[in-house]
């Protein structure tokens, strides 16, 4: 059965980043639950190792989804891939609603991770696929918005659960889940393939149109879809000539540039300790003496924060370039970790068996500080959906050349996941071990992030994905001597512009190809 196709790229994006919420889903259906009596009372006060266990293992299933999501995404394509990590989502969420203890809930969230490692690491690949150049960053934002929209619906889904007498609470909350998967995949056989996937696999007269249809409004021979279709076999023909097969050539012939920087941004993204201030905001502002239904209101205003400025991003992150956001960004952040960790180590007092009862917070700050460490968790978090959040995603989804964009991006992904495993085991301990120092840490690591931004990352904002290996190759230039703009297809898009004034060869060309052997779904 044929559906149809709708080619709008915003629709397009809208619909994959579905993807992006259930990731946000699963988030907050841990980080609105973990402070309930509900919660606390049926798990046996899960704290420390074990609440750290609970709390990484979708991050230890986001891993194994992000290294098959590669393989998986070249064989059958980046949209079927996304659907069938549906299947693990439904399994998943499945196993969490019916579970007897922590240790079906671990199975549950595992099994959800899976989806989420496959959704996070191919979702970024299909719109950087579909995109034009100039609104490839806008396009990606929106799946870092798609996170943050369910991350807030899921928080206060869980917040008015919290009002459910028993296991009921956190069983409907979860059972909720089920909701943003079939809707996925609902939308996805409304979505076309990735021109660039199907150029790979060699049907190419069904890239061509799908290409034209998205890039301009299915008029093959439009400058802009011959250049860039030229551009594309250019660089794929050159890409299968090269020597190296496997997994060497994500490190051969200068490649090790591009692996390095895809897979280091999105580690930084965890290591900057923003995802501390989602996952485990109850017990920062526990820090912060607010307790009951005020901590969860305030932890949702932090993530009502994060859309706002996240959507503020979405308008101008083509333009900034994806460089100074990083640098300056992690360097904001570094300065409010700094603030929060220094308030909470020269004002806090010492709690003996925690607050209220909970041991993952034994160190409380009142009055003046408490109100200094709330508005710098808050601020963090602003600095944290301008920059970091969105741009990581977006920078990892441009870096790589098409015969390795969907490996590429799983092991990018790949790298993002098993740092949020480390940090979510990690957190909870030195909250209980270290208290304010866990703060100071992540602080130095934004500074390390900023300085490897400057040295190692050229920019990526409106250049073609073809034309971004030119920054990676060997004699490419300085990153910090590159910017926003500067597209050679520009130049090549005047050249097809001009020669078919003179003849229209290359449009002729082109139509031939698509339409010889008749269009094949």
């Amino acid at each position: 059965m044929q559906f149809p196709k709708i080619y709008n790229t915003y629709f397009l994006a809208i619909i994959s980043t579905i993807g992006g919420m259930l990731f946000g889903f699963d988030i907050s259906s841990m980080s609105a639950i973990i402070g309930t009596k509900q919660y606390v009372n049926y798990f046996n006060d899960p704290h420390g190792l074990t609440q750290g266990a609970i709390g990484s293992a979708l991050a230890a299933g986001s891993v194994v989804g992000a290294l098959f999501a590669g393989p998986l995404s070249d064989k059958v394509g980046r949209r079927d891939a996304i659907f069938l990590a549906c299947l693990w989502w439904l399994l998943g969420t499945a196993i969490q609603v019916a579970c007897n203890g922590y240790g079906m809930l671990i199975a549950g969230r595992i099994l959800n991770g899976v989806c989420v490692g496959i959704t996070s690491s191919q979702v970024p690949v299909y719109l950087a696929e579909i995109a034009k150049k100039e609104k490839r960053g806008s396009i990606i934002v929106i799946q870092q918005l798609a996170i943050e929209w369910g991350i807030l619906i899921m928080f206060f889904v869980g917040y008015g659960c919290s009002f459910i007498a028993g296991d009921a609470s956190f069983r409907t909350a979860w059972g909720i889940q089920f909701v943003p998967a079939a809707l996925l995949m609902l939308g996805i056989p409304f979505l076309p393939r990735s021109p660039r996937w199907l150029a790979k696999v060699g049907r190419e007269e069904k890239a061509i149109e799908i290409l034209a249809r998205i890039q301009a409004h299915g008029k093959i021979d439009d400058p802009l879809v011959v250049a860039e279709w030229e551009e594309i076999t250019t660089i794929l023909a050159a890409e299968r000539e090269a020597p190296y097969s496997g997994w060497r050539r994500f490190v051969k012939n200068g490649m090790w540039r591009r692996t390095f920087a895809g897979m280091s941004v999105q580690a930084w993204q965890q290591l900057s300790g923003a995802n501390v201030m989602t996952y485990y905001v109850v017990y920062v502002f526990q820090m912060a003496h607010l307790s009951g239904n005020i901590n969860l209101i305030s932890s949702g205003v932090q993530y009502a924060l994060f859309i706002v400025f996240t959507t503020i991003v979405f308008f101008f992150i083509d333009k900034t370039g994806r460089r100074p956001l990083l640098i300056y960004g992690a360097i904001g952040m570094g300065i409010c970790q700094f603030v929060v960790g220094g308030v909470l180590g020269t004002y806090g007092s010492y709690v003996p068996g925690g607050v209220g009862g909970n041991e993952n917070v034994i160190i409380q700050v009142t009055g003046q500080p408490s109100h200094v460490v709330i508005a710098f968790s808050y601020l963090l978090i602003i600095v944290y959906a301008l920059t970091l959040a969105p741009v990581a995603w977006v920078y990892a989804a441009e870096v790589w050349s098409l015969e390795t964009r969907a490996t590429g991006m799983s092991l990018a992904s790949s790298a993002n996941w098993l740092f949020n495993f480390a940090l979510g085991l990690f957190v909870p301990p030195a909250f209980h071990n270290i208290s304010w120092k866990t703060f100071i840490i992540f602080g130095v690591l934004c500074f390390g992030a900023a300085v490897q931004a400057f040295l190692f990352y050229p920019e990526t904002a409106k250049k073609s994905l073809e034309e971004i290996e030119l920054l990676f190759s060997k004699g490419g230039p300085r990153p910090w001597k590159t910017r926003p703009g500067d597209s050679l297809l520009d130049a090549k898009i005047a050249q097809v512009h001009e020669m078919q004034q003179r003849g229209g060869s290359l449009g002729e060309k082109l139509g031939s190809i698509a339409h010889s052997e008749g269009l094949k779904g």
